[in-house]
């Protein structure tokens, strides 16, 4: 066994290296090496730990990559953005703050990583808020706060993370978060509409980056490719017919391709659609390395006997590892990956229905996941142009927002066991 003094060593200089800039996956590998040679195991028995946990994770690798195809048709297509501006268009610059959250929380939801979402959405964002006078903080905040509602539904690699671990299906823990991503999305329009006359001002340069927008296709057809993955996904709760996201995801990629007109550019999406998801896998690999120290210490009997001792229900173990363990990577995936695989045995085992378990941790892996050692921090303000100590007082209300979707995940399934 491990000691909790040498794991948590190891994740602190993990995420020491992870702010310095040092690459994500390799820090997390450092990190465990040194976490479990520290905590008292030796060379041979802290790489075999290292090696289980990281093979652990490979299910749900292989899926995440596999989704590259879907990610790839939607953004290289121009159909994310088509969509996103559809939604804008419609809704009117009357309800600029909601448009954004909307467009943010749809694209998440069906399956466009939350980072590139806000990437995708902030060109519109920003030209629009330019015309009505809002502030480049509160339509920032509009569209992280949609992107993390939209992705505690979405079939991105936090949700197949949860499912993999807790083995449930997929739908089952995309359709636990629909009650508090409505929650989410109230909270994020009036905070968002309290700060539209604060912060950071839009000048007429924000608007000439990332403006150039290719020939896209039309709505309909932007929207076939996800729609279709999520109903092959639904077949399960609705018809008990399994068709695993390794097969949903790509395939409706390949649909969406073909109903809009770009089959003979799947190849180049696919490779696009690898790219953004290789990264992820990469650091998955990482993250696999650390809850094998971690699982293997006992810093989970510690947190269990700590919460024990306060006389605090079981339950609530879900979202605390959660909220730590993103706090801990700066990522919803890495983060719902470690604490479910890490804490997930134990609350089983103290009773908690793994659903439910799934549930609360992954909402609670979006209180902190938007920290500076991770990479959602700086993409999402290099988005909107915004310099690092502006980007840092959003932080306070992104957090906000994960709270809201965890406390609400909390009562629902903790408190009234749903």
């Amino acid at each position: 066994m491990i000691t909790a003094t040498g794991a948590m060593i190891g994740l602190a200089v993990a995420i020491v290296l992870i702010v310095k800039k040092f690459n994500p996956a390799y820090s997390l590998i450092i990190g465990s090496l040194l976490g479990g040679l520290l905590g008292g195991a030796g060379l041979t028995d802290t790489v075999s730990f290292m090696i289980k946990g990281a093979q652990g994770m490979m299910p749900a690798i292989l899926r995440i990559v596999t989704a590259g195809v879907l990610a790839g048709v939607l953004i290289e297509t121009g159909a994310a953005n088509k969509i996103a501006e559809t939604i804008v268009d419609k809704m009117g610059e009357n309800k600029a703050i909601f448009a954004l959250v909307i467009s943010t929380f749809i694209l998440t939801a069906v399956g466009v990583f939350i980072d590139i979402s806000v990437i995708t959405v902030s060109p519109i964002a920003l030209a629009l808020a330019k015309r009505v006078n809002i502030s480049k903080t509160s339509i920032l905040i509009a569209m992280i706060g949609g992107g993390k509602c939209g992705n505690i539904i979405s079939p991105n690699p936090n949700t197949i993370a949860a499912s993999e671990s807790f083995n449930i299906p997929l739908t089952s823990v995309m359709f636990a978060g629909i009650i508090p991503s409505i929650v989410g999305i109230v909270i994020t329009v009036i905070i968002a509409s309290s700060l539209t006359r604060k912060g950071v001002k839009i000048v007429d340069s924000d608007i000439e980056v990332g403006t150039e927008i290719k020939e896209k296709p039309s709505f309909t057809a932007s929207i076939i490719g996800p729609v279709f993955a999520i109903l092959l996904l639904a077949l399960r709760p609705i018809a008990n017919i399994v068709i695993d996201p390794l097969v949903a995801l790509p395939v409706g990629g390949l649909i969406g391709c073909i109903a809009m007109g770009k089959i003979k550019n799947i190849n180049e999406y696919c490779k696009s659609g690898l790219s953004k998801m290789i990264m992820v896998a990469i650091i998955l690999i990482g993250t696999g390395t650390l809850a094998g120290i971690i699982s293997n210490s006992n810093i989970k009997d510690i947190i269990t006997a700590l919460l024990s001792s306060t006389g605090a229900p079981a339950f609530l173990l879900a979202p605390l590892s959660g909220i730590l363990m993103s706090a801990a990577t700066a990522s919803t995936t890495s983060g719902t990956a470690v604490a479910s695989k890490v804490f997930g045995p134990s609350m089983i085992s103290l009773g908690v229905k793994p659903l439910n378990a799934a549930a609360m941790i992954h909402s609670g892996a979006t209180v902190l996941d938007h920290l500076p050692h991770g990479s959602f921090f700086h993409a999402t303000g290099g988005a909107v142009n915004m310099e690092i100590k502006d980007r840092l007082s959003l932080i306070p209300f992104e957090s906000l927002i994960g709270l809201v979707l965890t406390v609400v995940s909390t009562i629902l399934f903790g408190i009234f066991g749903l």
